[in-house]
């Protein structure tokens, strides 16, 4: 990947894999009809897309049928929530760490919910999850990887209590989909996105059993996506988002080992230079670093970062503009003083070992000068 800045935030977004997005682009140039069309052509165009469910069945064990295209993640979390209504009787149980878009899709569908608890471990805790249920059964809405600390959730233990109660669990996948292993079994409707994959902007996707799910979805008044989401699909985002994925999986297990070699490598400098690791005994992603720095001066830190050519973030990046405390911190028990000495290090495919080795020199230099 050509870049001019070391890059340390793939959190936010992956860069794109090379050639993968112009390959598509140049396909649509001769094959560009609209896959909802009557044409032999277009259903030429809507066989590409059935092959692409297909392969993220093939991917993650689930239906193919239940893979449906949209735009972007944000969109799928409303659709996920628009078809997880129906199983919401009287209340949800949802996590304290979720994307703000989630919190807004539940609203927007009109899902009561009660957030769950967490600590400085950043997990939500199984035994509440029985708790809750024994009280008052409901499901359950818990991201897998959270955006800013990169600590997993248990899901397979959650979904097996909701199971046992007879409750559904949905999960927002956008850091973890084809990153780390995720227990596809024990959710009934997940989230992810291409452009944190390295398929560029322009595609995302949700999960949710054909069996249980509205045929009309979000959007409404076409038939595209077999009436589950109206408006013409985006297909060269949609096969790079799909080929991405395939990648991603192949290069799992051989990239997580690189990753947790640099991951290890940053906190321990870090820790010397006085910095504290949020839940740095937690499971994480390999590719993400939370971290408290030991200045007050966060602003500057950040602009003697960006002089010196790297990119690297404050918490979410829908958030990170705004000098807000990250909520995730303020719920796993930090004060707001703490929360905005945060800053989110994330790294992924195309880090190398010398980038980490200039992040870690000019952390220590610009910490120096504050």
């Amino acid at each position: 990947m050509k870049q001019q800045i070391k890059y340390f935030d793939y959190n936010a977004t992956h860069p794109p894999l090379p050639g993968l997005l112009q390959k598509y682009l140049d396909e649509y140039e001769t094959e560009f009809y609209n896959p909802s069309g009557p044409t032999r052509f277009s259903l030429k165009r809507q066989g590409r897309l059935e092959e692409a469910r297909k392969t993220l069945g093939k991917l993650t064990g689930c239906d193919p049928k239940g893979f449906v295209f949209c735009s972007t993640g944000t969109e799928a979390n409303y659709l996920l929530s628009f078809w997880a209504k129906k199983f919401c009787s009287s209340i949800a149980y949802v996590s304290p760490l979720e994307h703000s878009s989630f919190y807004s899709a539940l609203e927007a569908v009109g899902i009561s919910y009660t957030l769950l608890k967490t600590d400085k471990t950043g997990q939500i805790d199984p035994d509440e999850v029985r708790k809750r249920f024994i009280e008052q059964p409901g499901p359950v809405f818990s991201l897998h990887a959270a955006n800013e600390t990169g600590v997993l959730q248990p899901l397979e233990q959650i979904g097996s209590i909701c199971q046992e109660f007879g409750q559904k669990l949905y999960s927002d996948l956008m850091q973890s989909f084809a990153k780390v292993s995720v227990p596809f079994s024990s959710l009934n409707g997940f989230t992810f996105s291409g452009h944190k994959l390295g398929a560029g902007m322009g595609a995302s996707a949700v999960w949710f059993s054909p069996k249980e799910r509205k045929e009309a979805g979000w959007f409404q008044g076409g038939n595209q996506e077999n009436g589950s989401r109206a408006g013409t699909e985006n297909s060269p985002a949609i096969l790079a988002l799909v080929e991405a994925s395939e990648i991603q999986f192949q290069e799992m297990e051989r990239k997580n080992q690189r990753l947790l070699e640099f991951r290890n490598r940053i906190e321990n400098s870090l820790k010397e230079l006085g910095a504290s690791i949020v839940a740095e005994n937690s499971p994480r992603l390999p590719s993400t670093t939370f971290c408290l720095l030991p200045t007050d001066d966060l602003d500057f830190f950040m602009v003697g970062m960006e002089e010196r050519g790297f990119a690297l973030s404050t918490g979410s990046s829908c958030k990170s503009r705004s000098r807000e405390p990250a909520k995730s911190l303020l719920a796993m028990g930090y004060t707001q003083e703490e929360a905005l000495r945060a800053i989110r290090i994330s790294t992924g495919m195309f880090t190398t070992p010398n980038e980490v080795e200039d992040l870690i020199s000019a952390i220590s230099e610009v910490l120096r000068l504050l």
